[in-house]
């Protein structure tokens, strides 16, 4: 697993920049590791408009602002769910994408029944993209790691469907 954030951003870093498009960040159990690795590439201020870390209902609700309303009807950690905080993240920060992660790192399950190794993502901008994780293990820290990896991997897809549009 490469633990490197240079090297995770750094392809889709050259895309946005060399494309003029922007992008923000809406993050719970990687927990800033998307925005970390964002920054961590030289010239980060022409692309990355900010980002936040949503891992509790008070931050959902204060920072991203997310209200009830807003998911509504969604079950949570579902694709639809994160389509919506990627949405917001986008909107809240008037970039060309949003990215949202949503995930049970572990060790434990959430709650309200989903075991630790699932993630979802989504990417939202001129191409929408969604996919859900699931990495099969409760090791926190590693899952924290494979859902940012999983979140650049969809974010570079994205901007290669939109460039080929």
């Amino acid at each position: 697993m490469n633990r490197d954030l240079v090297a995770l951003a750094t392809p889709a870093a050259i895309k946005l920049k060399a494309a003029g498009q922007t992008v923000a960040v809406a993050e719970s159990s990687t927990a800033g590791l998307i925005s970390a690795s964002l920054v961590a590439v030289a010239g980060a201020s022409a692309y990355y408009r900010g980002g936040s870390v949503i891992y509790t209902l008070e931050s959902r609700r204060h920072i991203l602002g997310i209200r009830r309303a807003d998911v509504e009807g969604l079950d949570p950690m579902t694709e639809a769910m994160v389509e919506r905080f990627a949405s917001k993240a986008r909107d809240q920060l008037d970039a060309t994408w949003g990215i949202a992660e949503l995930g049970i790192a572990g060790p434990t399950p959430a709650g309200y029944g989903i075991d630790a190794g699932r993630s979802v993502i989504a990417v939202v901008g001129p191409k929408t993209l969604t996919t859900s994780v699931d990495t099969g293990h409760n090791n926190r820290e590693q899952n924290m790691w494979e859902f940012t990896a999983a979140a650049f991997a969809l974010l570079e897809e994205a901007l290669l469907e939109e460039a080929l549009a």
